[in-house]
């Protein structure tokens, strides 16, 4: 019988936040137990990493209700600012609801009113825990949930092993990252299953049919991991290229306009401060090609939120999570140097040729993505039956 998911996000509003007193006792008393909560007749997975898989779980009939959990420290915060009992349901998206929990420390973030809120009213049928993790309580509090982690980066865990050894499958960006946890964590499942570019919206990337002003995109915060210097490298030996950066948050932004104007580049640069999806997909849409320069990055959604909006990709050729996005029908890889420049021309020349958007949505979308983890859990299910 379907039930709710939560994803934890490694969120926190203070880094580290102060210890809080103990959980009021008896402020969970007023929740609504999130599975009594009737399923929305109409669900729409929209969003980013973070929403689509919960809301996919939704959409999909695996559950019935979806929520999002962060943590924010106590310093000058109110309690009531934290944890709310009815949570907040998403503005955007009705299926969706959020919760905020006061942390206990760093992460591994503990929380004693998280787990006081899981006593009162029950644990998710599904755990997902995602980056920098939880304490064992919080999980020991989930100890009958199908629990899944994910990295969302490079390494291919981020927690310490005896906590990973609590979780029943990870979730990974690529193969190398599941041998790594299987030779970690003796007896663990992996699934080559990257949360962010594995389940791809069409409902929140599309084409739109705007003007296509800018010949290159790259979607990346401004900072040194997503190496943006590539791009500029190409766009110097390229003359006449128009690139397009847009920016949610990163220290280099300034940096980048300085280098643009001191080597006469045409780059425009969007942000920071954060910017929504929407304008997202309407940035992306302004240019023929998106690309991704990184090397130590861990799956990036941008990956097929490019493809949804039918723009061909070109990532480097050293990404070590992500790779298995870029086809021969979607994009291209290279090294970076001449080989990416001369990739980019190739793509900007022939960019039209490419669709990758129905590719997209029949092979990394969050239906047949959705399909791939249910026959997973309900593998993992029937053998925790036998014991």
């Amino acid at each position: 019988m379907p039930g709710w998911i939560v994803a934890i996000s490694d969120y926190c509003s203070q880094v580290p936040p102060s210890i809080p007193a103990p959980a009021d006792p008896g402020f969970w008393t007023s929740a609504m137990p999130p599975s009594r909560r009737p399923r929305p007749a109409a669900v729409k997975v929209t969003g980013g990493y973070l929403e689509r898989l919960p809301l996919a779980a939704v959409a999909s009939g695996a559950v019935d209700h979806a929520e999002i959990w962060t943590f924010a420290g106590r310093d000058g915060e109110s309690d009531r600012d934290h944890g709310l009992p009815d949570g907040t349901p998403d503005p955007g998206n009705g299926a969706l609801t959020r919760r905020v929990f006061r942390a206990d420390g760093p992460a591994p973030h503990g929380s004693a009113e998280a787990v006081d809120f899981i006593r009162t009213v029950g644990a998710p049928d599904i755990l997902c825990v995602w980056g920098l993790g939880v304490d064992a309580a919080l999980l020991d509090a989930c100890a009958g949930s199908l629990k899944i982690y994910n990295s969302i980066d490079a390494p291919a865990l981020r927690i310490p092993d005896d906590l990973a050894s609590r979780f029943d499958l990870f979730l990974t960006g690529a193969e190398w990252q599941s041998r790594e946890i299987e030779a970690r964590v003796p007896g663990a499942r992996t699934l080559v299953l990257p949360i962010g570019p594995a389940f791809a919206s069409g409902q929140t990337f599309f084409p739109t049919g705007a003007d296509k002003d800018r010949d290159v995109v790259y979607v990346a915060c401004a900072q040194p991991y997503k190496r943006h210097d590539i791009l500029f490298d190409a766009m110097v030996r390229r003359p006449g290229t128009r690139g397009l950066l847009v920016v949610g948050y990163g220290h280099q932004a300034d940096e980048f306009r300085d280098r643009a104007a001191r080597e006469g580049l045409d780059l425009e640069i969007v942000g920071p401060p954060g910017i929504s999806h929407d304008e997202v997909n309407h940035q992306i849409n302004r240019a023929r090609v998106g690309v991704v320069c990184g090397v130590d990055d861990g799956a990036p959604a941008i990956l097929t939120e490019y493809q949804l909006a039918g723009l061909p990709v070109l990532a480097n050729a050293r990404l070590s999570c992500g790779l298995q996005f870029v086809t021969p029908e979607t994009g291209l890889a290279a090294h970076e140097g001449a080989d990416f420049a001369e990739a980019l021309d190739a793509l900007l020349r022939n960019h039209d040729r490419y669709d990758p958007r129905p590719v997209a949505l029949s092979r990394w979308g969050w239906q047949p993505s959705m399909a791939v983890l249910t026959e997973k859990l309900t593998e993992i299910r029937n053998a925790r039956m036998v014991r």
